[in-house]
């Protein structure tokens, strides 16, 4: 059996709260294991652990979990579920949940956008401007940036 790989998210006695949160705010999650120092949990099929460890070490941005969402519905209820209660919005879809966890809630047309040497500027552009991601803002960037790149190169 090959040796199982998954992250443990260390916190100030809150692991049973943040795993409500957490199975609450991403599909087909549920808590697997559980006791009074550490919940283990599937969130979309991937393992997590949270230990009750005080607050000796608390997350920071060094560490941040990204969540590649297909619609602009997924990227709503998702920022809106990390970032509801005290939690952080910051630049460029990055936010903080009320634990102080990282996030980056990304749409998955990113990649492509930005891969794509006639669209990656304008979509740039955007995304720096950005603090939830905006699809149809993205799209309409990609877009733009074809069509001058189209008038420009007809002369």
């Amino acid at each position: 059996m090959q040796p199982q790989i998954y992250p443990c998210i260390w916190y100030n006695n809150n692991a049973q709260e943040m795993a409500a949160l957490y199975c609450a705010t991403f599909a087909n999650s549920s808590i697997t294991s559980s006791n009074n120092i550490v919940v283990k949990m599937l969130l979309h099929g991937n393992t997590f652990m949270l230990l009750n460890g005080g607050d000796k070490h608390l997350p920071t941005e060094a560490v941040s979990f990204v969540v590649e969402c297909d619609t602009q519905e997924e990227i709503d209820n998702i920022w809106e579920s990390l970032t509801i209660n005290g939690g952080q919005v910051n630049q460029c879809g990055w936010c903080k949940d009320k634990y102080g966890v990282s996030w980056q809630i990304i749409p998955t047309i990113l990649p492509q956008l930005m891969s794509n040497h006639a669209t990656a500027k304008k979509v740039m552009e955007a995304f720096m401007l950005m603090k939830k991601m905006n699809i149809a803002t993205f799209q309409k960037a990609a877009k733009m940036q074809r069509l001058f790149s189209t008038i420009f190169a007809k002369g």
